[in-house]
C-alpha cells in the first residue's frame, strides 16, 4: 500500500531526528571523519579534472594525495615551529604590552588610572591573569595526552578517510541516487544540485579566499617586520569566512601590536593598517565575487548563528559542518517557501473567475 505524502513526511522526519540524535551521541568521534569528508569534497573537482586528462580515478587520487602530503610536510617543517614560537612569544609578551598600555594611559590620562579606579584595577587584573595563566594554559594544551591523541588521530585518520572517499566519490553519488524514491527523485536531484552549487560557491570558494588572504596577511606583516605578524595574519585568514570577523580581528590586533612596536615610526603603523585595507579591497572587489559568487544566499546573521549553535552542539566538528549545513538548510528553506507560495495553504481555495 502506497504511503500518503503526510505519512512519507512523518517517516522522513523520524529518520532525520534519529540521525541527528546519533550524530550528537558520537560527536566526540566525528572530527576526523568530518574533516576527511570535507577534504574529499573540496578535492573532488581536482580529481575530476585529472580524469579528463586521461588519468584513472585511482591514479588521480594517488597524485592528489602525494601532492597534499608534500605540501603538508613543508607546512609542518616551515610553518608549525614558527607559529608555535610566535604564539608562545605573544603570550609571554602580553603582560609587557598591558604594562605599557597602563604606563601610557597613566601619562596621558592620570585621572583615569588613579590608584582606586576601576580601569586600573581591571587592567592590573588582566595583566596578572595573563602572566600567571597564559603560559600554563598553553603548556597544558600542548602537554595534554588527550589533546595530543586527538590531534594525532586527526592527522592520521582524516587523510585516510579523505583518500577512500575521494577514490569512491562518484560511485557513492551514483549509489545514493539509486536509493532515492523514484517518485521524488527529480525534485531531490534538483535540490541536491542547488545545495552542491551553494557549497561549491561558498565552502570551496571561501576556503580559497581564506587561504589567499591568510597567506597575504602573514607574508606582508612578516616583511614589514611586525612581531607575531605571521600568527595574526594566518588567524585572520582562517576566520575570514565569518563576515567581518577576520578582517576586524586581524586589523585591530595588528594595528594594536604596531602601536607598541612602531610607536616612534607612525608610517609603519599606517602601512600595517594599509595591508588590511588592501586585503579587504581585493577580497570585496575580486576574490569573493570571482571565487564565491553572489548567489550563495547565506545571511551573515544566519551564518553566525549556525556557527554558534553547531559549535555548542558538536564542538569543533560542529564548526566544520556549520556552514555546509546552514547552506543546505537555506536551500531547503527556499524550496519550502516556494512550495508554500504556490500551494493552497497560501493561495486559499480556488475560486471561479467571474
Amino acid at each position: 500500500m502506497a504511503l500518503s505524502i503526510g505519512q512519507q513526511a512523518r517517516w522522513w522526519g523520524i529518520g532525520l531526528v534519529v540521525f541527528i540524535a546519533f550524530l550528537w551521541l558520537v560527536s566526540g568521534a566525528l572530527l576526523p571523519f568530518v574533516a576527511g569528508a570535507a577534504l574529499a569534497y573540496f578535492l573532488d573537482p581536482v580529481a575530476d579534472r585529472l580524469e579528463t586528462w586521461g588519468l584513472s580515478r585511482v591514479t588521480a587520487t594517488v597524485v592528489i594525495t602525494l601532492v597534499a602530503l608534500v605540501v603538508f610536510v613543508l607546512c609542518l617543517v616551515i610553518l608549525v615551529p614558527l607559529i608555535v614560537s610566535q604564539t608562545t612569544a605573544l603570550i609571554q609578551s602580553a603582560p609587557q604590552y598591558v604594562a605599557s598600555l597602563i604606563a601610557f594611559l597613566t601619562e596621558r590620562f592620570p585621572a583615569l588610572l588613579e590608584e582606586d579606579s576601576i580601569v586600573r584595577q581591571g587592567l592590573s587584573s588582566v595583566q596578572d591573569t595573563v602572566r600567571e595563566q597564559g603560559i600554563s594554559m598553553l603548556n597544558g594544551v600542548l602537554s595534554s595526552s588527550l589533546a595530543v591523541v586527538d590531534f594525532l588521530m586527526l592527522l592520521i585518520v582524516a587523510p585516510v578517510v579523505a583518500f577512500y572517499l575521494l577514490m569512491d566519490w562518484d560511485n557513492m553519488v551514483a549509489r545514493i541516487d539509486s536509493w532515492l524514491p523514484r517518485e521524488h527523485a527529480p525534485v531531490i536531484r534538483d535540490i541536491a544540485s542547488q545545495i552542491d552549487a551553494v557549497l561549491a560557491g561558498f565552502v570551496r570558494g571561501q576556503m580559497t579566499v581564506g587561504l589567499i588572504l591568510g597567506s597575504f596577511y602573514a607574508i606582508a606583516l612578516a616583511l614589514i617586520g611586525l612581531q607575531f605578524g605571521v600568527v595574526v595574519g594566518l588567524l585572520a585568514g582562517l576566520v575570514t569566512f565569518i563576515p567581518y570577523v577576520g578582517s576586524t580581528f586581524g586589523g585591530v590586533t595588528s594595528v594594536g601590536l604596531a602601536l607598541f612596536q612602531f610607536w616612534d615610526e607612525p608610517i609603519w603603523i599606517a602601512v600595517v593598517a594599509g595591508v588590511f585595507v588592501a586585503g579587504q579591497l581585493v577580497e570585496g572587489n575580486f576574490l569573493t565575487p570571482k571565487l564565491v559568487g553572489g548567489s550563495v544566499g547565506l545571511h551573515p546573521v544566519w551564518l553566525m548563528f549556525a556557527l554558534y549553535a553547531f559549535g555548542a552542539l558538536f564542538g569543533f566538528a560542529g564548526l566544520l559542518i556549520a556552514v555546509p549545513v546552514a547552506a543546505c538548510i537555506g536551500v531547503l528553506g527556499r524550496f519550502a517557501l516556494k512550495s508554500y507560495l504556490a500551494g493552497r495553504l497560501y493561495r486559499g481555495p480556488e475560486t471561479d473567475e467571474q
